[in-house]
């Protein structure tokens, strides 16, 4: 279930709010320009489903974000527990790093985990099926696979050269609680 823990930045064992509300998360992070929605698919899908199908069941929900947001395209990636690289995979994305374009995600299945690092807090997003979450460009933030990736997920941009990642340096994801995955 989609959960929301904000810690401060400096204190990882220190929690000041952790809720699976979401009108709760919608309104803690819409306070620091993070925007977040729950979307139903009109009709269920395969496993399996390409992405012209996985787009085609979202696209009245794609195109209203793709005009509001000025997004020139999108695409579907999907990650699963056999991929051989998900140890490196898992790496890359651990690293905290900002972007020149907001990073739009909506999950068609599994689970992740967005760390957003903004007024001295790090909030802690386990974002699963149905949840959608658009981070601002130039937010410093992490995201933890878990050890066992599984996850499809719709990606809007502007560009691709907009998700490029500037690396902050900074080992703060290190010190926080890692994301073990979705409950089976």
């Amino acid at each position: 279930m989609t959960q929301l823990t904000v810690y401060p930045d400096t204190d990882p064992e220190k929690v000041l709010l952790d809720t699976r509300d979401a009108a709760a998360i919608t309104a803690s992070l819409a306070e620091i320009g993070v925007a977040f929605e729950r979307w139903d698919a009109p009709h269920a899908l395969a496993d399996d489903a390409d992405q012209a199908i996985v787009l085609a069941a979202y696209s009245s929900q794609v195109e209203r974000l793709m005009i509001e947001g000025g997004y020139k395209s999108a695409d579907v990636v999907r990650v699963k527990p056999d991929n051989p690289d998900r140890e490196a995979l898992r790496r890359k994305f651990l690293a905290e790093h900002t972007h020149d374009d907001d990073e739009v995600r909506f999950f068609v299945e599994g689970a992740g985990a967005f760390y957003l690092r903004k007024g001295g807090r790090v909030y802690r997003v386990v974002c699963e099926r149905n949840d959608l979450i658009s981070v601002p460009a130039g937010t410093t933030h992490w995201f933890d696979t878990g050890p066992r990736p599984h996850f499809c997920a719709i990606r809007i941009f502007t560009s691709p050269e907009g998700w490029v990642g500037h690396f902050t340096g900074d080992d703060i994801a290190t010190r926080f609680p890692k994301f073990a995955g979705a409950a089976a």
